[in-house]
Parts: C-alpha cells; structure tokens; sequence
C-alpha cells in the first residue's frame, strides 16, 4: 500500500521509528515534538517557501547570537515561553505558596560578576539614574535565617542597556554577587530600575513587528540566588510605579514580585541614596524540588504506560492528554 504522506499514520510511522536504545523520557518528549509540529504543518497547510522561510528565521537566531545576547531566549520570551517554561518549573521546585516567586532569567545574565561585601554598590560608573539601597533577609519555609547564600544581581543602565550592550559602560557595571551574613541578612546600594525596550533588531523584533506588539519591559531587577542544599531561584523584582507591569512585552510579571520602592529613611540616608527596598527571600530545599521533580516524572510515566496498554498512545500525542 502507498503511503501517505499527509496523514497521522505518516506522523506514526516517523514517531515508531525511535529505536530501542530511545529512553522513555526523550521517546514521551520527542514523540510529542514530531506530533505537535506534524498537526501544525497540516492544520496550516505550510508550503515548501514557508517552511524555508521558518527555516531560515531559525537560523537568524543562531547568527545573531553571541556571548552579549542571547536571540533564542529573546523569541522564547516573545512567545510567552520562558514565562511559562518558568512557572512549570516553579511547580516543580515546590518555590510556589511559601517560597518567592520565580521568574524568567531573560538574555543578559552573566556569570562571574564582582563580589562585593554587604553594603558595597553595584555603580562602577556614574550613569545617572536615581539610588536606592536594597536591604533583606534570606531564610528557608521556617523562617530560618540562611546565611552564606548567594544572592547575583543585575539591571540595566537608564538608557535601557545593560553593560555588555552598551560600549560606554564598563565591564560588569551594575551587576553584583553578595553573601548573606550570619543573620541571613544582605543590602547593596544599586539604582531605581529603568523600563527599556528589549532589543528589535533581530528574529524576535520581527515577531514583534509581525504581531503589532511593543518591545517595552517594565524596569525590574534580576536575582539568582543559590545556596548548597536549596532549590536556586531566579526571579525578578519589578518597580509598581511603571506603567509596564501591566504591559510587559515578554509577559514575566507576577503580582507577587511587583514592589514599592520608598523614600529613603534615616537609615538609607545614610547611604546617600534617595529611595530604598526591603524584600526579604524564602528558599525551598533541594530535596522539596527532587520530590516534586519524581512525582512529576513519575505521573508522566504511568499514563504513558497506560495509554501504551490500550493502544492510545499516538491519540495521546494528537489531544495532547500526555
């Protein structure tokens, strides 16, 4: 018998053609993959030019690319999908309810930025923009203070960019890697946070040209903190008086993250800046994280099994019950 290119059993003969050697894991997750992209193609009736020209907006992304920007995060973002990409793995982590919120890690993170003790600031250049002195305690779902726990920092320049953007500014200015002391305390002097149109110059900016969309964020600022034993969170923070919170272009914000920075007090004063923050941090263990992971898994795994038992499981795959 001919077969058919254009129907499921093309799709199911593509899917069965995974060898024995394919884990469970990447035959459920692959299979998935070919199935979704079979029925996109078709409920789409994509032409050969189409399909070349997808093609080739894929590999835009990986040109463009380099160690200063990350396109393949920034389309994901565009589409809604490290948000909720992170928000599943929130789940997992078991961070929701009693830990702080997650959040998208965005393009511009880098590792290695300067240590710098408690109190130090994060300006390593005058850029302009308004001070603020971020203060807080880091402690675990008991209300245990953690101390020793990392807490990377960084945000961008008023003129919206971040530093490995912006040839003016130097090295790793304004980012910052603290330690909570013994309390589970840290603070650091960094500046009010600026809104800023992600960069439109690419793959994603043409989605968003495509879409009719704006590129804006609301000014925020990353975290990531880490401590040996603890899920590591990454998140944001993001300022209440900008009209973009309501309005992000890559849909990150949570009402839980959404903060009021106030007017400096007698304390922050001190510090000569104009406004401060205190946003305290829960972490969840490691261990929460690992169980909620091999619950997951293991759920996967027996519908899987179920679905095999009965034949079901290419409809699986089609209804998207997996």
């Amino acid at each position: 018998m001919e077969q058919s290119f254009t129907d499921q059993s093309f799709t199911d003969l593509v899917i069965g053609a995974m060898g024995p050697k394919t884990t469970p894991k990447m035959r459920r997750i692959l299979g998935s993959l070919i199935q979704h992209i079979h029925d996109f193609t078709r409920e789409n009736h994509i032409t050969v030019d189409e399909w070349l020209a997808g093609v080739e907006f894929i590999n835009r992304i990986g040109q463009i690319s380099d160690d200063k920007r990350d396109e393949g995060i920034l389309v994901s973002d565009v589409f809604g999908l490290e948000s909720l990409v992170d928000s599943l793995t929130n789940q997992i982590g078991g961070a929701a309810g009693q830990s702080t919120e997650t959040a998208i890690i965005g393009p511009f993170y880098r590792s290695g930025s300067p240590r710098y003790p408690n109190g130090a600031s994060i300006i390593q250049k005058d850029v302009g923009g308004e001070l603020a002195w971020v203060h807080g305690r880091v402690t675990d779902k008991q209300g245990k203070p953690l101390a020793g726990v990392e807490l990377e920092v960084w945000h961008t320049a008023p003129n919206g960019l971040y530093e490995q953007q912006d040839p003016d500014q130097p090295e790793y200015n304004l980012r910052g890697t603290f330690t909570t002391d013994e309390n589970g305390k840290y603070d650091y002097i960094c500046l009010r946070p600026t809104s800023y149109p992600i960069p439109y110059d690419g793959p994603a900016g043409d989605l968003l040209r495509l879409m009719d969309r704006h590129p804006n964020r609301p000014s925020h600022i990353h975290w990531r903190v880490t401590k040996q034993g603890y899920h590591s969170l990454i998140t944001q923070i993001y300022d209440s008086r900008d009209d973009y919170v309501t309005n992000d272009a890559v849909f990150a914000v949570k009402d839980g993250l959404v903060v009021e920075f106030t007017d400096a007090s007698d304390e922050a004063k001190k510090r000569n800046v104009q406004f401060e923050l205190a946003y305290d941090i829960t972490l969840s263990t490691s261990d929460e994280a690992a169980a909620a992971l091999k619950r997951r898994d293991e759920i996967l795994l027996k519908k899987e099994q179920e679905l095999a038992k009965t034949g079901q499981v290419q409809t699986a795959y089609r209804n998207g019950s997996h």
